[in-house]
């Protein structure tokens, strides 16, 4: 079975953070496995100044990635309730897949952190969406039934898992709860994955 693809860009470490939570979700499903990604970051020069290939943490994601995984886990920190440039700069190259319907009824989840409470998290997660739509994938957020959505004082929210990142200066690890909504995103993209592939 093709792997759920984790997608995600992080300035500071909280959403690769997320990502890895996100992708233990999605491994605890039988028979699936993730593929973890990133997008390299853009800059204000006209020349590439990024690597081909990072030099640490996950490699770049290509349009094969994408067209090749079975459901889709997208992340990105807030910037103004919107997603990162990168991550908006990346998903503007896909029209090909576009073209041909390559990610149409494949099921996807968004994740985000936000330095703030009421920092746009779920804006955001909505701007996110809004590609996803476009290619016709089918959106997935996290039900009221898991209790972690209930209990949660930081992030959470039934359109996907956030985390309350506070200031770049004293990164707040994600904390249990917030953990336990990334494993269960993860975990629900993968068993929705599975039943749509048969």
């Amino acid at each position: 079975m093709p792997d759920v693809l984790v997608l995600y860009y992080s300035r500071y470490g909280a959403v690769k953070e997320m990502a890895r939570w996100v992708a233990h979700g999605v491994e605890r499903v039988p028979g699936m496995s993730a593929r973890v990604r990133t997008v390299p970051r853009v800059s204000t020069v006209c020349e590439a100044v990024e690597p081909d290939v990072p030099e640490t943490g996950a490699p770049y994601c290509t349009l094969a990635d994408l067209e090749q995984c079975c459901g889709l886990a997208l992340g990105s920190p807030t910037r103004f309730g919107n997603m990162a440039a990168a991550l908006k700069y990346f998903w503007d190259g896909t029209a090909e897949l576009w073209l041909r319907g390559a990610l149409a009824g494949k099921p996807a989840a968004v994740f985000t952190s936000t330095a703030s409470l009421h920092g746009g998290q779920e804006t955001t997660l909505v701007s996110m969406m809004l590609p996803l739509l476009h290619h016709g994938m089918l959106i997935l957020g996290l039900p009221y039934t898991d209790v972690a959505l209930m209990q949660t004082k930081t992030g959470g929210s039934p359109y996907g898992a956030t985390h309350l990142a506070e200031s770049v200066a004293s990164e707040r690890p994600v904390d249990e709860t917030e953990k336990q909504l990334c494993i269960a995103l993860g975990k629900r993209l993968a068993e929705t994955a599975r039943k749509l592939a048969g």
